[in-house]
């Protein structure tokens, strides 16, 4: 743990304190993932917190696992490249831009059920949220269920900041290889991070019978982990004043 740099180390040890809380609360019979994991901005379940909360919160222990490898492995690198501050901030916008993009595109499937992204005003989702009942000669099964997820579904994870995190290590040291468990060669960051991209944009697309994953999520830190590694690199930002 010596190794790792303060930042690096000091949200790894969070993610882990928040992953035992959460046993320990569900013992006590308190959800702690549907009080800090990110629920849609219109849902009666979302709070003001859960937009920073929600990153820290993990389903499971393959989950943490694999977000806190990617933390480790990639955002070692970064932290000593940019240092701690600049760091920490690249971390929180890319997590909170993760969010952003999943949000977006739930109203959008939200407007094209309901012509609605809000339910005030609007009697159809009034109506479901208030009585989880629909009208099926105008909304079908499937349709009442997507509002339900929308409304219900909690999103938790790092993934959004890791995705971050892999988009900036891979513009800044494409040629870098990696040694992955699955792949018995090296692949280089330019080829696999994007490629890893391309799959979640796949899988978000095709959204599958079953998949729990909120890949939007992971483009959406990825995306603004590339724009904020284009606007930094060779540039000097407020942060750098402030080391």
């Amino acid at each position: 743990m010596n190794n790792i740099p303060p930042v690096v180390k000091n949200l790894l040890i969070i993610n882990v304190i928040f992953f035992v809380a959460t046993y320990f609360f569900e013992s006590q019979n308190i959800d702690l993932s549907d009080i800090l994991g990110a629920h849609y901005f219109d849902s009666p379940k979302f709070r003001i917190w859960q937009p920073i909360t929600y990153m820290f919160m993990h389903a499971n222990m393959m989950h943490i696992f694999f977000n806190m490898f990617g933390l480790y492995m990639f955002g070692s690198i970064l932290e000593n490249h940019w240092g701690a501050k600049k760091f920490i901030n690249f971390y929180l916008i890319t997590g909170l831009g993760a969010l952003a993009l999943q949000w977006a595109v739930q109203a959008f499937e939200l407007y094209q059920v309901t012509g609605s992204v809000i339910s005030h005003g609007n009697s159809l989702l009034e109506e479901i949220l208030s009585s989880g009942k629909y009208n099926p000669q105008v909304l079908s099964t499937k349709d009442a269920g997507s509002i339900a997820s929308v409304y219900f579904g909690t999103m938790v994870g790092a993934s959004g900041a890791v995705f971050g995190i892999m988009t900036a290590f891979a513009v800044l040291y494409p040629n870098m290889e990696l040694m992955l468990m699955f792949i018995p060669v090296p692949v280089k960051a330019k080829y696999f991070i994007p490629g890893y991209i391309v799959i979640e944009l796949f899988l978000g697309v095709s959204r599958i019978e079953g998949d729990s994953v909120a890949h939007f999520a992971h483009l959406g830190g990825a995306l603004i982990g590339y724009i904020l590694v284009k606007l930094w690199r060779n540039k000097t930002t407020y942060f750098d004043y402030y080391e």
